[in-house]
């Protein structure tokens, strides 16, 4: 019943491709070899460069691109040519994931109070997703995604690229592209999926898949959305059976 009534899917960097496959705009084995590709691609990019990610918490005054501006010239500095240090990630209001050079990422972190933020965490992943660093990857999936039938979705599905509806085949081909070196407007995309007209009530949200990030993330976009959230564990029902 809840599948019938959906109204609209999003997923967070690759679960993308699983917000597609559930609005049937991909096949699953497709989807899944395209999943493959991209993964080895992005690695591939990984290694080229020392590379990362970073959590960070800062209060109102924040300016992240002044702050990334500032880590980028401290790598110019070192010798680095053409640094990279970007918001990567826009999470909920006043948390950002920055990526880029590891040196820009320790910048950051030496000086963090100075840009005014008031944690920071570096994730435990290979490289700098979702920036001008992943450039190489970008070949390998546009080639797979030109081999796939992509149909129209049978739910609206939105975009990490610019939080906005999917309209057809070729725009899902060229925004999953486009998403390997393009911020995850996962925040932007949380206020398109839940705006609605005063008095209108929120739908139901469900999160399928391991752990709870995106609830987390959705109470700190929108309360009222969050208090009809639910998650759904992908591995309960095999659990249970084992046992």
């Amino acid at each position: 019943q809840v599948v019938e009534s959906c109204v609209a899917a999003a997923g967070y960097s690759v679960g993308e491709f699983a917000a597609l496959v559930f609005a049937g705009a991909l096949g699953f084995a497709e989807a899944l070899y395209a999943v493959k590709v991209r993964a080895e691609a992005m690695q591939k990019a990984s290694e080229a460069v020392p590379s990362g990610m970073l959590s960070v918490i800062g209060r109102r005054e924040a300016n992240y691109k002044f702050a990334c501006l500032e880590a980028r010239k401290h790598c110019e500095s070192l010798g680095i040519e053409k640094p990279v240090c970007e918001v990567s990630n826009y999470l909920f209001p006043d948390s950002r994931v920055i990526a880029g050079h590891l040196q820009a990422l320790e910048f950051l972190q030496e000086n963090a109070r100075k840009y005014y933020f008031t944690r920071t965490k570096v994730l435990p992943v290979s490289g700098a997703f979702h920036t001008r660093l992943m450039e190489s990857a970008v070949e390998p999936l546009a080639e797979v995604l030109k081999s796939i039938e992509i149909q129209k979705p049978l739910v609206c599905v939105y975009s990490n690229v610019d939080g906005k509806k999917y309209m057809h085949s070729k725009h899902i081909q060229k925004l999953l592209v486009k998403q390997v070196v393009s911020p995850v407007m996962w925040e932007q995309t949380m206020h398109s999926v839940y705006e609605r007209k005063q008095g209108t009530e929120f739908p139901y949200t469900y999160e399928v898949g391991p752990g709870r990030q995106l609830g987390a993330v959705l109470r700190k976009c929108n309360l009222k959305a969050w208090k009809q959230y639910n998650h759904v564990d992908a591995l309960e029902d095999e659990e249970t059976a084992d046992t």
